[in-house]
């Protein structure tokens, strides 16, 4: 059998009485550091008094998921064995590696659960006070690019309430970006989700970017965006993309989307009009 088990995202006392009991039942864990899970387990140890089996550890991250899943050894040990699945910090499958363990389970037949608990994402929604309860969440931002860029329109082009993850040395570029696109976007902000430095920000973009372009960024941030205004209708049309100042590929890769066109078909089309 197979649980995926969620990880503190900050303070230890957010791990729950039933995640310790699975890991007190636990023979083989598989985890995005190895590392990281030791010392989180030695400080649960300590902290609560908890005597933990010898767990047999396996470096499981999105490098080698892909092959770990793929070799039938591996699914067999899912079968035998009480086998625990531990990101570094929150819940498995969201922005972290396990869905393709969870597939190879249902693909297989093997028994598995996904334990709550704790999570930035969800936090941070339940924390921003923006009263639309549909939400689309992106992850991390490609880091350069016309995939940024394209990535970027899509997110302040969404009628759902945007919410992406964002790291320190990135945080400020993001800031700048959406103040240069719309510098009157309301936008919140929080950092090292229950940890001793937590802290929010909500204010227009421009101001944000004011207030945190001279201070020292630390910690990981949850960004999440004011949806686009109820008079857009959410509706991105074909219009509204022609008239973009972009490149024709990066246009050509928007409309392909929104038309099911292929990306090429609609880059001659450009280049000929």
């Amino acid at each position: 059998m197979l649980s995926l088990v969620p990880t503190p995202i900050g303070n230890l006392g957010d791990i729950s009485f039933r995640a310790i009991e699975v890991l007190k039942e636990g023979e083989l864990i598989l985890c995005e550091d190895t590392r990281v899970t030791k010392k989180l387990l030695s400080l649960l140890s300590e902290k609560y008094q908890i005597d933990f089996p010898k767990f047999e550890y396996i470096s499981l991250h999105s490098h080698n998921e892909k092959e770990f899943v793929s070799n039938p050894n591996n699914i067999e040990q899912l079968k035998e064995k009480n086998c625990i699945y531990m990101s570094d910090a929150g819940m498995p499958c969201i922005s972290d590696p396990g869905a393709l363990l969870v597939d190879r389970c249902i693909n297989n037949n093997i028994e598995y659960d996904v334990l709550p608990g704790a999570n930035a994402l969800l936090t941070a929604f339940a924390m921003s006070g923006f009263e639309q309860t549909t939400f689309s969440f992106f992850g991390f931002l490609p880091h350069k690019g016309t995939n940024r860029a394209d990535k970027l329109f899509e997110v302040l082009s969404s009628s759902l309430t945007p919410i992406l993850y964002e790291s320190p040395h990135r945080l400020l570029k993001l800031l700048e970006e959406i103040a240069t696109k719309e510098p009157e976007r309301n936008l919140f902000l929080v950092k090292e989700l229950s940890k001793k430095f937590q802290t929010t920000y909500k204010e227009k973009a421009n101001e944000l970017y004011a207030t945190l372009k001279n201070t020292q960024i630390k910690g990981e941030w949850v960004v999440i965006l004011e949806p686009k205004e109820s008079v857009c209708s959410g509706v991105i049309t074909e219009e509204d993309i022609l008239k973009l100042s972009l490149p024709p590929k990066q246009k050509a890769k928007l409309l392909s989307k929104l038309t099911g066109k292929t990306t090429k078909e609609i880059y001659e089309e450009l280049i000929d009009s």
